[in-house]
């Protein structure tokens, strides 16, 4: 069948078709950069990393932007509080672009190791705030935004169809007066936020038409999804709480500034629960991923996000993490029995594992189905290997070319053949983070014992080795330096 994919604009599963035939452009949004990836980024980028596997693996030439979010995104993530980097670096006694770049190393390294492939083009909104401005003034001579002493607001009264993604109508905007203070500068509550008037003492701020401020959140996606993918993109993803109110923001200022349909298909994935409760930093149960690989592969991460459906909720749990560890093992195990074993005069039919495989992953990206293809085809492999006489040398190179491509090239869950390889490397890492927990530990103690010249030369050596240490209220953490 041609692929289905569910559209959340719809709410319903529709055959995909790209707006040029052969071409996908696809926009996911970034991290926020103000701190460690968590589980919940590991769950969206993975999952969105699949389908550009996919989809690639069907023939299509994906263009990936992938954004990052290094300044606007407030506190309370609409028009009100403070800047989350600006925030975080008074935190830390530092620059907000020396936070925004050092996490922005750590959510990379932490992808890398998921083998979460880099996105064609990853964009900043500090890099790209003259394109912000430009699609503001489009929108203010059009009638559709208004200044406020040197604040820009998208008057949602001028669009419609306001909330037609999330479901979400000016009542619930009116309402939120009760949870949030709505400005009273506002012709409306529910208009929101281009541009802002840069307050005395704010660090991050650019010159615009309407004074010193910097862009709103919403904005930047629309700004650099459009320079990069054209007015109407093909796949727009992101987490399921973005839908209101950053991707109702982002349909209403792109269809109003272009009168065109912004996206095709809108892609939502789920959230993360641990142990049946909804993840959070508010709740203090946030699985950071460089805590979480201290004692897990990052592959058997992978592999327990692939097993959940990317619009179903993904439960965190020590035991869930076992039984994909056990799981990924056995398929593991089959893979290496293969590649161990001598060709003999037995045959295996593989056309029916592809086309099941093929058919799960056509239908919304069904990885779970898809995995269940896997045991299934390392159960009938094991099976084939344990009769006389073991796999022709033909059946046998079809099997590891199976395993290469689905379990490998689109699950990203297998490298190629090269076992010893991947084990050093993981060995490799293993050992890094435990030469680093001692260095930290030492630093620790001289730090208490408020030996500074001590604690800053283990600090300055590391650098000198390419290991970035950063000091927070939580305690400290290490980066390794890329570029």
């Amino acid at each position: 069948m041609a692929l289905q994919i569910y559209n959340s604009l719809s709410r319903t599963r529709e055959t995909f078709e790209p707006v040029h035939p052969g071409v996908v452009g696809m926009y996911v949004c970034g991290p926020t950069v103000y701190g460690h990836a968590h589980l919940g980024h590991a769950k969206s980028y993975v999952s969105f990393d699949v389908v550009a596997r996919w989809l690639r693996h069907s023939g299509y030439r994906v263009r990936y932007v992938q954004n990052i979010t290094d300044v606007g995104h407030l506190t309370d993530d609409a028009d009100e509080g403070e800047d989350k980097i600006a925030r975080q670096a008074r935190l830390e006694k530092t620059d907000p672009m020396e936070v925004a770049q050092y996490y922005t190393r750590s959510f990379y390294e932490d992808m890398d190791r998921l083998g979460v492939e880099r996105p064609n083009i990853a964009p900043t909104a500090t890099g790209h705030v003259p394109e912000q401005i430009a699609l503001i003034e489009r929108l203010v001579a059009s009638g559709h935004a208004y200044e406020v002493d040197g604040n820009i607001y998208f008057s949602v009264g001028s669009f419609p169809e306001y909330g037609k993604l999330s479901g979400r109508t000016d009542q619930d905007a009116l309402q939120s007066g009760t949870r949030v203070e709505v400005r009273s500068e506002k012709r409306h509550p529910s208009d929101f936020a281009l541009w802002k008037k840069a307050e005395e003492g704010h660090l991050m701020k650019w010159n615009s038409p309407w004074g010193t401020g910097y862009p709103g959140w919403h904005v930047e996606c629309s700004a650099m999804s459009m320079k990069y993918l054209g007015e109407t993109v093909d796949i727009h993803g992101g987490g399921m709480e973005n839908k209101f109110p950053h991707h109702d923001c982002e349909i209403a200022q792109s269809e109003a500034a272009t009168g065109k349909p912004y996206v095709r298909y809108w892609m939502h994935n789920n959230m993360v629960t641990v142990e049946g409760v909804k993840m959070g930093k508010s709740l203090k149960n946030s699985v950071n991923l460089k805590d979480l690989f201290r004692t897990t592969d990052p592959v058997v991460i992978r592999f327990f996000i692939l097993q959940s459906h990317y619009r179903s909720p993904l439960d965190f749990s020590e035991a869930a993490i076992r039984a994909s560890s056990s799981g990924l093992e056995k398929i593991r195990d089959t893979r290496r029995r293969l590649q161990e074993s001598s060709p003999g005069e037995g045959t295996l039919d593989m056309g029916d594992f592809v086309a099941r495989f093929t058919e799960a992953m056509d239908d919304d990206f069904n990885t779970p189905l898809a995995v269940s293809v896997l045991f299934d085809f390392s159960k009938a492999l094991n099976s084939a290997l344990d009769k006389s006489g073991g796999l022709s040398a033909a059946s046998m190179a079809k099997a590891e070319t199976f395993f290469d491509t689905f379990a490998g090239k689109v699950l990203g869950i297998m490298g190629s053949g090269d076992r010893e390889k991947g084990l050093a490397e993981e060995n490799s890492r293993d050992a890094l983070e435990k030469v680093m927990a001692i260095l930290l530990e030492m630093r620790a103690e001289a730090r208490k014992n408020r030996d500074f010249l001590l604690s800053d030369r283990i600090r300055d050596k590391l650098l000198e080795a390419g290991v970035e240490i950063k000091d927070t209220r939580e305690g400290a953490s290490w980066s390794l330096k890329t570029g």
